[in-house]
């Protein structure tokens, strides 16, 4: 089973080799993926910043993101996922961003997502999203799942895309 720390420094390893940058904004995940990337020597050259976007407060205060943005979405759903991982992405002037909005437990959330429920999105050239359900309760293994699913999309993304140029 791959481990935090081994998806981040892959998904450093493809961000160096490529000469690109990152930006992230998490919520449920509590600042994990921003940790573990941090955690690879050499962060400061891919990793431009990141936010804990967990209230609505947040999102307006570190993303500049208000009720004319949210008009006809939702927290926790893969087109809000996709619209952090682009605002973030644009904020930061980096190539590529990735966001996470869930629900990590022991209950769900306020929008009727149950625990274990995670969207997640990465932003370059093109957008990937995707659901996250662990059908757990278990908010600390939720918040680990919800944190490695990100850092495995990152990577996949990073492989995918021809000369890794966004």
């Amino acid at each position: 089973m791959t481990t935090i720390a081994a998806a981040a420094a892959r998904a450093a390893q493809l961000l160096t080799a490529r000469r690109q940058t990152i930006a992230v904004a998490e919520s449920s995940s509590g600042g994990l993926v921003s940790a573990a990337l941090l955690a690879v020597p050499g962060a400061s050259a891919y990793f431009l910043g990141g936010a804990v976007v967990y209230t609505a407060a947040a999102r307006r205060a570190l993303l500049a993101i208000g009720e004319a943005e949210m008009a006809g979405l939702r927290p926790s759903t893969e087109p809000y996922a996709a619209m952090l991982a682009r605002t973030v992405r644009d904020r930061f002037q980096a190539d590529w961003g990735i966001a996470e909005s869930g629900a990590a437990g022991p209950a769900g959330n306020r929008y009727g997502d149950p625990a274990g429920h995670s969207c997640i999105a990465l932003c370059g050239p093109r957008t990937i999203t995707a659901t996250v359900a662990t059908g757990s309760a278990d908010r600390a293994a939720n918040m680990d799942a919800f944190a490695l699913a990100l850092l495995r999309l990152l990577a996949d993304g990073l492989t995918a895309e021809p000369n890794g140029r966004p």
